[in-house]
């Protein structure tokens, strides 16, 4: 496998509700490993040590709650990205995550062409949607 790229969240004793409902929109596979299983001393043994999300349709995320003694800073630097040129898949996904969330940039044709939106969902992430029109600027159609 090659190199891959995918956001790591930090949340603040919510990270295993944040990663099912991700789960329930994006689907895959689910693996949880709290504190208490790895044994990290002082930290709350339920919260999530480490979880990766790995959908069917090669999309990555990986989460933990933030350990006793550092920093917790909500969605700040961060936005998730999902892109390709699946619009059913992905107005599903968009729609999904901004259930419970609030809509930025509504998802529409924007002037490079493709569909775009974005959206911070419950939990204070920010995402980014954009659907491929499959032409590149100024191509006409058929083309």
């Amino acid at each position: 496998m090659g190199s891959i790229l995918n956001p790591y969240v930090s949340f603040n004793g919510n990270a295993r509700e944040a990663m099912e409902f991700y789960q329930s929109v994006l689907g895959g596979e689910l693996n949880v490993m709290t504190f208490g299983e790895s044994g990290v001393p002082d930290a709350p043994a339920e919260q999530v040590m480490h979880a990766q999300l790995t959908s069917a349709a090669g999309y990555t995320v990986m989460a933990s709650d933030t350990p006793p003694g550092m920093p917790y800073e909500p969605g700040q630097n961060i936005a998730i990205s999902l892109s390709g040129d699946d619009g059913d898949e992905l107005r599903g996904y968009f729609e999904g995550l901004a259930a419970g969330g609030s809509v930025n940039i509504p998802l529409e044709r924007q002037m490079w062409g493709d569909e775009f939106g974005a959206l911070v969902d419950r939990f204070g992430i920010g995402w980014m949607v954009n659907i491929s029109s499959g032409q590149s600027p100024g191509a006409s159609p058929g083309a």
